[in-house]
Protein backbone atom coordinates (compact mmCIF):
# COMPACT_ATOMS: atom_id res chain seq x y z
CA UNK A 1 0.00 0.00 0.00
CA UNK A 2 1.48 3.87 -0.80
CA UNK A 3 1.76 5.95 1.55
CA UNK A 4 0.57 9.78 1.21
CA UNK A 5 3.13 11.34 3.54
CA UNK A 6 6.24 9.28 1.49
CA UNK A 7 4.40 10.66 -1.05
CA UNK A 8 4.36 14.24 -0.15
CA UNK A 9 7.40 13.88 0.97
CA UNK A 10 9.31 13.06 -2.45
CA UNK A 11 10.36 16.63 -3.82
CA UNK A 12 10.02 14.94 -7.59
CA UNK A 13 6.38 14.17 -6.77
CA UNK A 14 5.35 16.58 -4.73
CA UNK A 15 5.45 18.52 -7.64
CA UNK A 16 3.06 16.87 -9.65
CA UNK A 17 1.24 16.26 -6.38
CA UNK A 18 0.56 20.03 -6.07
CA UNK A 19 -0.15 20.50 -9.99
CA UNK A 20 -3.28 17.56 -9.95
CA UNK A 21 -4.54 19.54 -6.71
CA UNK A 22 -3.99 22.74 -8.25
CA UNK A 23 -6.22 21.42 -11.40
CA UNK A 24 -8.45 19.90 -9.18
CA UNK A 25 -9.22 23.04 -7.55
CA UNK A 26 -9.80 25.09 -10.56
CA UNK A 27 -12.15 22.35 -11.79
CA UNK A 28 -14.05 22.51 -8.73
CA UNK A 29 -14.70 25.72 -8.96
CA UNK A 30 -15.72 25.96 -12.72
CA UNK A 31 -18.15 23.72 -11.94
CA UNK A 32 -20.24 25.29 -9.35
CA UNK A 33 -23.74 26.92 -10.26
CA UNK A 34 -26.10 28.84 -9.07
CA UNK A 35 -25.88 31.76 -6.21
CA UNK A 36 -22.99 29.37 -4.01
CA UNK A 37 -21.45 28.94 -7.57
CA UNK A 38 -20.80 32.26 -8.07
CA UNK A 39 -20.07 33.21 -3.98
CA UNK A 40 -17.43 30.25 -4.45
CA UNK A 41 -15.82 31.87 -8.17
CA UNK A 42 -15.86 35.62 -6.53
CA UNK A 43 -13.93 34.45 -3.63
CA UNK A 44 -11.64 32.17 -5.37
CA UNK A 45 -10.78 35.18 -8.24
CA UNK A 46 -10.36 37.32 -5.37
CA UNK A 47 -7.90 35.40 -3.67
CA UNK A 48 -5.97 34.40 -7.29
CA UNK A 49 -6.37 38.31 -7.97
CA UNK A 50 -4.04 38.75 -4.97
CA UNK A 51 -1.32 36.79 -5.83
CA UNK A 52 -1.22 34.44 -9.62
CA UNK A 53 0.74 31.50 -7.68
CA UNK A 54 -1.44 31.80 -4.10
CA UNK A 55 -3.70 28.68 -4.71
CA UNK A 56 -0.49 26.20 -5.82
CA UNK A 57 1.53 28.14 -2.38
CA UNK A 58 -1.24 27.53 -0.21
CA UNK A 59 -1.62 23.93 -1.12
CA UNK A 60 1.96 23.50 -0.68
CA UNK A 61 1.88 24.67 2.54
CA UNK A 62 -1.10 22.95 3.55
CA UNK A 63 -0.09 19.64 2.13
CA UNK A 64 1.96 18.09 4.67
CA UNK A 65 -0.43 18.65 7.60
CA UNK A 66 -3.44 17.44 4.55
CA UNK A 67 -1.39 13.90 3.63
CA UNK A 68 -0.97 13.14 7.77
CA UNK A 69 -4.80 13.90 8.13
CA UNK A 70 -6.15 11.68 5.26
CA UNK A 71 -3.27 9.30 5.77
CA UNK A 72 -5.60 6.75 8.13
CA UNK A 73 -8.60 6.82 5.58
CA UNK A 74 -6.30 6.03 2.53
CA UNK A 75 -5.17 3.26 4.39
CA UNK A 76 -7.81 2.27 5.60
CA UNK A 77 -9.36 2.12 2.01
CA UNK A 78 -6.67 0.31 0.75
CA UNK A 79 -7.10 -2.45 3.28
CA UNK A 80 -10.82 -2.39 2.56
CA UNK A 81 -10.41 -3.42 -1.24
CA UNK A 82 -13.45 -0.44 -1.65
CA UNK A 83 -12.96 1.63 -4.97
CA UNK A 84 -11.59 4.77 -3.59
CA UNK A 85 -14.10 6.53 -5.20
CA UNK A 86 -16.75 4.77 -3.15
CA UNK A 87 -14.96 4.99 0.17
CA UNK A 88 -13.84 8.73 -0.17
CA UNK A 89 -17.74 9.06 -1.31
CA UNK A 90 -18.95 7.52 1.32
CA UNK A 91 -16.69 9.06 3.94
CA UNK A 92 -16.59 12.04 2.73
CA UNK A 93 -17.65 14.04 5.74
CA UNK A 94 -15.16 12.30 7.75
CA UNK A 95 -12.65 13.35 5.25
CA UNK A 96 -13.79 16.58 4.84
CA UNK A 97 -13.77 17.41 8.21
CA UNK A 98 -10.38 15.89 8.99
CA UNK A 99 -9.17 18.70 6.29
CA UNK A 100 -11.62 21.44 7.66
CA UNK A 101 -9.51 21.16 11.19
CA UNK A 102 -6.37 22.33 9.46
CA UNK A 103 -7.65 25.12 7.41
CA UNK A 104 -9.98 26.41 10.38
CA UNK A 105 -6.73 26.72 12.67
CA UNK A 106 -5.03 28.78 9.59
CA UNK A 107 -7.97 30.56 9.52
CA UNK A 108 -7.54 31.58 13.18
CA UNK A 109 -4.06 32.68 13.05
CA UNK A 110 -4.14 34.31 9.98
CA UNK A 111 -3.31 38.06 9.65
CA UNK A 112 -4.53 38.13 6.12
CA UNK A 113 -7.56 39.63 6.14
CA UNK A 114 -8.87 39.56 2.95
CA UNK A 115 -8.41 35.71 2.98
CA UNK A 116 -9.92 35.26 6.15
CA UNK A 117 -12.95 37.15 5.32
CA UNK A 118 -13.14 34.74 2.27
CA UNK A 119 -12.72 31.87 3.71
CA UNK A 120 -15.15 32.44 6.33
CA UNK A 121 -17.79 33.25 3.71
CA UNK A 122 -17.64 30.05 2.41
CA UNK A 123 -17.04 27.77 5.33
CA UNK A 124 -20.83 27.01 5.98
CA UNK A 125 -20.96 25.48 3.16
CA UNK A 126 -17.39 23.84 2.99
CA UNK A 127 -18.08 20.22 4.00
CA UNK A 128 -20.71 20.12 1.21
CA UNK A 129 -17.78 21.80 -1.43
CA UNK A 130 -15.24 19.14 -0.49
CA UNK A 131 -17.59 16.21 -0.43
CA UNK A 132 -18.62 17.40 -4.79
CA UNK A 133 -14.70 16.87 -4.46
CA UNK A 134 -14.70 13.25 -3.39
CA UNK A 135 -14.58 11.53 -6.79
CA UNK A 136 -11.87 14.13 -7.95
CA UNK A 137 -9.78 13.82 -5.01
CA UNK A 138 -9.93 9.77 -4.56
CA UNK A 139 -8.79 9.39 -8.20
CA UNK A 140 -5.66 11.89 -7.28
CA UNK A 141 -4.72 9.64 -4.65
CA UNK A 142 -4.91 6.70 -6.56
CA UNK A 143 -2.80 8.39 -9.49
CA UNK A 144 -0.12 9.50 -6.61
CA UNK A 145 -0.12 7.05 -3.88
CA UNK A 146 -0.53 3.75 -5.21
Amino acid sequence: MGSLVETIRDSAKRSAVLDDCVRLIDAEVAAKRGLTGIAVKTAFKSVKSLSPGMIRQSMDALLDDFSEKVEPFWQECQGSGEAARNYFSRRKSDVANALLSITDQRANQSKHRVLVRAYKSLRGKAIEHIGTAMPRFADLLETHAR
